[in-house]
């Protein structure tokens, strides 16, 4: 029964939205004709970065960059995925949109949008040895010659970058396993309910052991969650909300549209970009101020959303159809998960030449993807 009732809220985000403030709001967008699109496009982008100034108040209240990039941004720079998931099974879209959706999101996490940083930056998540280069100290500060915890002549503390290591690479072991999860329960040509309910299983088996996971860290360290975080997590609720109805506008639109590349043909590879930029900027800020292990995790983490949660939710609503690319993706996601794992277990880091490859590895993707 609820969840029947859950289904027809989704499928009326319009009905919902009477009941806010934001009901003119919408009415005046709407009635901007042509300027409609950009306006609710406008509207995502805010929620978007909304969202993203309520993560970096997180950070500063000391959530740990590990923390914020498994169980809190996942669900902030996947939520357009995931409403998009919701809304096109509410409105009987097609699946194969929502299974292209989500690969365009995760193969641009875990290559363009973890090779760019490299390539600018560096994606060193162990610190470099050696006080006499100046090395970071891995929040992005250069270590004061003069304190007790850098002096001459000594390495800084790694134990903290050793758990980030240790974290990212349980995050990129589960990439393997949920992606083969999909591929082998899509042997047969199709996902049905019984595949979504699996799919679903895994992500929140997976999600409760990183609670956990915190409750234990913070009885260990003696901390606690500061009493912010209930009206962050309320300000991301808005944020998710405006995106929630901002998509379900786009994914209408776009639906009655039937010639060119922007239409109905290509949703799945338009949404996916669009719900992939605010990945895009957390790991352009987060390669800029020094902090790789979120730039990686808040990528690979991403991921989980879409696979296996996203596909899983849509299939709960009905069977979905494989796109003909999804061979060449699924190839492409678990040679990139395995080659970031061997890099980050063997090294500590992902050399540059390497963010050089994965940018191309993206570019063949779109190729095979968008049919030569």
């Amino acid at each position: 029964m609820w969840w029947g009732i859950f289904r027809t809220a989704l499928a009326r985000p319009r009905l919902l939205a009477r009941l806010c403030p934001l009901s003119s709001f919408l009415k005046w967008m709407e009635s901007t004709g042509a300027w409609a699109p950009w306006c609710f496009l406008g509207l995502f982008i805010a929620a978007s970065f909304l969202m993203i100034w309520r993560l970096e108040a997180m950070t500063q209240s000391g959530v740990e960059g590990t923390v914020l990039g498994t169980l809190v941004m996942p669900y902030c720079s996947g939520m357009g995925n995931l409403i998009f998931a919701f809304v096109l099974g509410a409105k009987g879209g097609p699946g194969a949109e929502v299974v292209t959706n989500s690969l365009v999101n995760n193969i641009t996490n875990m290559t363009l949008l973890i090779g760019l940083p490299t390539i600018l930056w560096g994606m060193n998540v162990l610190p470099k040895r050696g006080g006499a280069g100046g090395a970071r100290d891995g929040g992005g500060k250069l270590p004061n010659p003069k304190s007790k915890k850098h002096k001459p002549g000594k390495q800084p503390d790694t134990k903290e970058h050793q758990i980030n290591r240790l974290s990212l690479l349980l995050t990129l072991t589960a990439v393997v396993f949920f992606t083969g999860a999909v591929w082998a329960l899509a042997r047969k040509g199709r996902l049905d309910s019984g595949d979504g309910i699996v799919l679903v299983g895994l992500f929140l088996f997976w999600q409760c052991f990183h609670v956990f996971d915190v409750l234990k860290s913070n009885v260990r360290q003696n901390k606690s969650f500061t009493w912010m975080l209930p009206l962050d997590l309320a300000v991301l609720a808005i944020g998710a909300y405006a995106i929630y109805l901002s998509t379900d506008w786009l994914v209408d639109w776009l639906s009655n549209i039937h010639g060119g590349f922007i239409s109905a043909e290509h949703m799945g590879w338009l949404s996916g970009w669009l719900m992939v930029l605010p990945n895009g900027l957390l790991a352009l800020y987060y390669g800029w101020r020094g902090n790789p292990e979120v730039v990686y995790t808040s990528q690979v983490g991403d991921g989980h959303v879409s696979i296996p949660l996203c596909i899983g939710i849509y299939a709960l609503y009905r069977p979905i159809q494989l796109p003909p690319f999804f061979q060449t993706g699924m190839c492409i996601l678990l040679g990139a998960a395995v080659a970031h794992f061997l890099f980050v277990a063997l090294f500590g880091r992902l050399p540059r030449f390497m963010g050089w490859v994965l940018t191309a590895i993206y570019v063949v993707f779109l190729y095979q993807g968008l049919g030569g």
